[in-house]
């Protein structure tokens, strides 16, 4: 046991980590039951899912991580939208459809009071944030229910923000990580760096312990982390492939294939730069493009076409989300996983 094990009550100083879109509960209580801690991400869950999901946490009797979005939601911009919509029209073209028929909206929103609600009857031991923190008044009823509170720090400035605020530890994410990191305090993504030049930096920086995230995969990886420093490290490329995930059967092969050596940064998805693997329409349209409303608002236009092709058995319009390192996605129990990733502990 070490400091992170005792503040989240688990075997292993492991998160899983939430990944929205390709898992439920079912592969937090998995790894909850190997021995590290299991997260389910929340922010594209409506109330009545919430609560189904965090009763059949409950149901497990292990400790469980709750994860949400703490982004502002933008004004929506008329223009922008309209460019967005005019870049993605031959796409529409090609499968007969009328851009403009697509209705727009979020698709995923950050933590509220009336996600608090659901929540707290349920007393989670662990609440984690991406894109900051909530209000003080939000983050205060949390703290009051007795959650530990992690959030994602990308850079050190963020650590100290975050540490300032009072969270209890706080995630060191690399730029290797998949999917979206959790940047905040600046957009400019020259001043994020690796996770193993981030996590030493943030070591000296503050005195809550520090989650090593991004690029670790294996066992190996835990070992190099801990060696720098690390409390602890949270993992989630590594458990895309897992049997309890809900990934894909488009995405897994994705991941299992040559093409998950190459990753990219991408706005099209979301509006917000996300690591993935390549596909058509990033690689037609620009990977980071400009005309791509602000997150999350180019979800929805884009959202149906990745549905027609997925229909077809294609990802060129998916977001195949996945970290830099590959090594460890494995199809097999979530148990296994945990299993091989804790040999880096011993």
């Amino acid at each position: 046991m070490n400091r992170l094990t005792t503040l989240l009550g688990t075997r292993w100083p492991l998160i899983q980590a939430p990944m929205a879109g390709v898992q439920d509960a079912g592969l937090a209580i998995a790894a909850g039951a190997a021995g590290a801690l299991g997260s389910l991400p929340c922010a594209m869950l409506a109330p009545d899912a919430l609560q189904r999901e965090l009763q059949r946490l409950a149901e497990a009797g292990r400790p469980y991580n709750v994860n949400f979005f703490c982004h502002t939601p933008p004004e929506p911009d008329a223009a922008r939208e309209a460019a967005w919509r005019a870049a993605l029209a031959p796409y529409y073209a090609e499968i007969g459809q009328d851009v403009n028929a697509v209705p727009a909206g979020a698709g995923r929103l950050p933590f509220s009071a009336a996600a608090a609600d659901v929540l707290e009857p349920f007393k989670p031991r662990v609440v984690s944030f991406h894109f900051g923190l909530p209000s003080p008044a939000l983050l205060a009823r949390v703290k009051a229910w007795g959650a530990v509170v992690l959030s994602s720090a990308t850079t050190v400035d963020e650590a100290r923000w975050l540490e300032a605020q009072g969270v209890d530890a706080v995630i060191a994410q690399g730029l290797e990580a998949g999917g979206h990191r959790g940047h905040f305090l600046d957009h400019d993504l020259t001043l994020q760096t690796g996770t193993f030049a981030l996590l030493p930096q943030t070591k000296a920086a503050v005195r809550v312990p520090v989650i090593a995230a991004g690029g670790i995969a294996d066992a190996a990886g835990v070992r190099a982390a801990m060696a720098l420093g690390a409390d602890g490290v949270q993992v989630g490329t590594a458990y895309l492939c897992s049997d309890e995930a809900t990934t894909s059967a488009l995405h897994r092969a994705t991941l299992q294939s040559e093409a998950a050596r190459h990753t990219q940064l991408t706005t099209l998805f979301t509006g917000r730069p996300a690591r993935g693997i390549p596909n058509r329409v990033m690689r037609e349209l620009g990977a980071l493009q400009n005309a791509a409303p602000e997150f999350p608002l180019a979800t929805a236009a884009i959202a149906p076409l990745r549905a027609h092709w997925e229909k077809q058995g294609k990802g060129d319009f998916s977001p195949l989300w996945s970290g830099q390192n590959t090594r460890g996605c494995r199809s097999t129990p979530a148990a296994a996983i945990t299993a091989a990733l804790a040999e880096g502990f011993a």
